[in-house]
């Protein structure tokens, strides 16, 4: 841990709601900066490094994926010694609010990306939105968004039902259409599974130049969660800050989902449906070799009677 964060160590996870935002206050004006954005948002700054980390986060998602109920920016401050931004909204808001809008004019104005000799925007979902949306603020930065949707705008995406309460805030003004706010970044990563069929619709819009499309079959709707069970997402971020995030490096991270169970369980459904015996067996053969899993040990003895009644023949083992 870098030196004077020993407080970034903090276990917030036992407080209220009013308790963790006046504690997040105190941790970000010792080591930074906080600033309230209205009732809905307010941004935190940890000062440290060359290498900013901007990311956008819930209160509900901060609770949810860490134990420590901390922003997911703060390892990477602690372990690396980034600088860390992170912008929090009270549920899902993607970040539609003047007062942000306001905030990161007043950064541009200020120069303050321009203090950094790298600069990364993180965010999933909503806030995968928010990540490509406002990265216009720091040409030359590296976007990183999980399962994003490039805008909410009926005109553009009326085949989405998923979010009809956010269909009245405006999309179409500042910082308004996700895609079109990446063409000043470096690159820009989207990561998404592309059998989700609305994400990767939203993902397709993304396509640009600078822009690389990263496919996680079958890690379903929650595919942030899944890079965390998988320790992936650190790396990823890691290799973005330093210039070397690319589909070659991400797809051999991607290898660690051969021992995530929600993967293995989602492969195995999808062969399932599609009744695949010599591909089940070849699965469960392979997973029961690895790993205690007593459902793919049940689905291959199912295959191997029915390999014995006839019914295919079953993979010889090499």
């Amino acid at each position: 841990m870098q030196d004077g964060l020993e407080n970034l160590d903090e276990d917030l996870s036992g407080l209220k709601p009013a308790q963790w935002k006046a504690r997040m206050a105190a941790l970000a004006e010792e080591h930074g900066m906080y600033q309230p954005l209205g009732d809905k948002h307010f941004a935190t700054f940890i000062d440290q490094g060359n290498t900013l980390l901007v990311t956008f986060e819930t209160m509900q998602g901060i609770h949810n994926l860490s134990d420590q109920a901390q922003p997911l920016g703060f390892d990477l401050v602690k372990n690396l010694g980034w600088s860390h931004m992170c912008v929090v909204s009270d549920g899902d808001t993607w970040f539609r609010d003047s007062r942000i809008y306001g905030f990161f004019d007043q950064l541009i104005d200020d120069g303050f990306f321009d203090e950094f000799d790298n600069v990364i925007f993180y965010g999933a979902g909503p806030c995968g939105y928010a990540a490509a949306a406002f990265s216009v603020a720091a040409p030359g930065a590296v976007v990183v968004a999980v399962q994003p949707q490039a805008t909410l705008d009926l005109r553009m995406t009326e085949w989405d039902d998923r979010f009809a309460e956010m269909r009245r805030p405006s999309f179409t003004d500042r910082y308004g259409y996700a895609p079109d706010m990446l063409d000043a970044a470096d690159q820009a990563y989207v990561i998404y599974d592309p059998r989700e069929r609305l994400d990767a619709m939203h993902a397709a819009l993304f396509a640009r130049k600078n822009v690389t499309r990263l496919r996680v079959p079958y890690l379903g709707d929650a595919v942030q969660s899944r890079l965390i069970e998988m320790e992936m997402l650190y790396h990823i971020l890691s290799l973005a800050g330093s210039r070397k995030l690319s589909a070659g490096a991400f797809h051999k991270l991607f290898r660690s989902r051969r021992n995530n169970s929600y993967f293995l369980r989602n492969l195995l459904g999808r062969l399932e449906r599609d009744d695949r015996a010599y591909l089940m067996a070849l699965l469960c053969r392979n997973v029961t070799e690895r790993m205690r899993a007593p459902r793919f040990r049940r689905r291959l003895q199912e295959m191997e009677k029915r390999a014995e009644d006839g019914e295919f023949t079953f993979p010889s083992k090499r």
